[in-house]
């Protein structure tokens, strides 16, 4: 790969909540409203809906907020898949990707952050629910258009106490289901990820912690230089839902502290910052553009720009309004370059001034079956390159189809073991048991074991 060390480059990443269809009523739009602003006198018609829009309704000085969350890109859903695969099929052509080429003559890049609606009780937004629904038709049409560059990576909403699909809570531990997805991506489809986007850029301790095992790439920091411009709106006053008013919001990429994911401290995996497009909160503007084209010009090094949005949305125009800022702000920092690039790649750029060319991550599995001295055990070695975190991910599948994960333990550095027994698990209650790690470059290393 070629290196792009000492040189000054933007990376620009268009990192994509893909979560397939969402449904919104009418009434639903006045729900936010009064969530929101606590206004719930108006009749809710479409013709007051269109009234909002417009700012025509006297709301007592917050007409124009009501206006940013009610606008046509914001609420337009693409709420059926006809509907999204009718923007992919724009989006995937050559005319999209090089309307406006990077530095280097390449095309536009999406990574698809992939979301899994499983277990709930309500769904009024009409999501699609079920394991791997939207992670199997993206990668559907990453296999008709696989020389475009985008990549498939995760993201997750932890469920809310009523069990609502269109809520995302912040804890990720109310059940096992975080694990139950991994398994099941792990053994049903031979995919594990690097990268990782926190469901409405909600990070807590509990996540924090639980990312820093596995995944080295964090791209959820959506800090804006004035951390009260979160306070303008109920849903993110006072550090609620996507928190991040004391992260770096310089386009640095930092590793986090063990005791608060925003600010910067010993952790392994890198955070590095997307901001939203067209939205009413932390959106990429001129201004922003223009202090990431700085940043590398004045340091001479790759800078992580990311922008972020959902697939339920017009995606064509958000690439088109970010593609323009980029090319204003080349107009006034003409020395610095910029290059479209998946999420992973941006990283190991931005970071160690390269795309990923290390050597691949191996691991080896040794199974022992039982013994008078022993009961029966696996043995996991990494043989090549460095696991990332303290463990590999085990998944297990029991005979009864339910997808567990389990802790390994540590025999020395490089070393894990598992032993089968009736604090673990029964040897002939296990159908598949694979392992799953990434290494510091996010390469990417799965063995099926049983």
């Amino acid at each position: 790969m070629s290196e792009v060390k000492n040189s000054a480059e933007v990376c620009v990443v268009n990192v994509i909540d893909a979560e397939g269809p969402l449904y919104e009523s009418i009434g639903a739009k006045f729900d936010r409203i009064n969530d929101l602003f606590s206004i719930n006198h108006l009749e809710r018609t479409k013709e007051n809906f269109l009234k909002l829009q417009n700012g025509e309704i006297d709301l007592g000085g917050v007409e124009k907020k009501i206006q940013k969350v009610l606008s046509k890109h914001l609420v337009n859903y693409n709420d059926t898949w006809d509907k999204i695969d009718t923007m992919l099929e724009e989006l995937m052509t050559e005319k999209f990707r090089m309307s406006i080429p990077d530095s280097y003559g390449n095309g536009w890049k999406f990574t698809w952050h992939c979301l899994d609606h499983v277990n709930y009780d309500y769904n009024p937004r009409r999501r699609d629910i079920g394991f791997h629904k939207v992670y199997d038709h993206y990668l559907e049409w990453l296999k008709r258009y696989p020389d475009l560059g985008d990549e498939l990576e995760w993201h997750y909403h932890p469920m809310s106490v009523y069990k609502d699909a269109h809520r995302c809570a912040t804890f990720y531990f109310s059940s096992d289901l975080v694990y139950q997805i991994l398994a099941r991506k792990i053994i049903e489809r031979n995919w594990f990820p690097s990268c990782y986007k926190a469901g409405f850029e909600a990070e807590r301790p509990d996540s924090n912690w639980f990312i820093e095992q596995w995944f080295p790439f964090d791209i959820t920091n959506m800090a804006v230089d004035d951390p009260k411009h979160f306070d303008s709106t109920i849903d993110f006053k006072n550090g609620r839902s996507g928190n991040w008013r004391n992260a770096p919001s310089d386009w640095s990429i930092y590793n986090p502290s063990h005791d608060n994911y925003q600010v910067p401290g010993n952790c392994r995996r890198f955070i590095g910052r997307a901001l939203k497009v067209k939205n009413r909160l932390a959106s990429i503007d001129l201004r922003e553009t223009e202090k990431a084209f700085s940043k590398a010009a004045k340091e001479r090094k790759p800078v992580l720009l990311g922008v972020t949005g959902h697939d339920f949305r017009n995606l064509a125009t958000e690439a088109d309004f970010v593609r323009s800022l980029l090319l204003e702000a080349n107009k006034k920092y003409p020395e610095v370059k910029f290059r479209y690039c998946s999420v992973k790649e941006g990283f190991n750029r931005a970071i160690w001034g390269k795309n990923n060319n290390e050597e691949a991550l191996e691991l080896e599995a040794e199974f022992f079956p039982k013994t008078s001295k022993d009961v029966p055990n696996i043995i996991i070695k990494c043989v090549k390159g460095k696991v990332f975190g303290p463990q590999p991910f085990l998944a297990i599948k029991t005979k009864s189809r339910r997808f567990i994960y389990d802790n390994l333990d540590f025999i020395d550095e490089n070393t894990w073991g598992y032993a089968f027994h009736g604090d673990t698990l029964p040897l002939d209650d296990v159908g598949k048991l694979s392992i799953a790690a990434n290494d510091i470059y996010g390469n990417t290393c799965i063995k099926h074991i049983i």
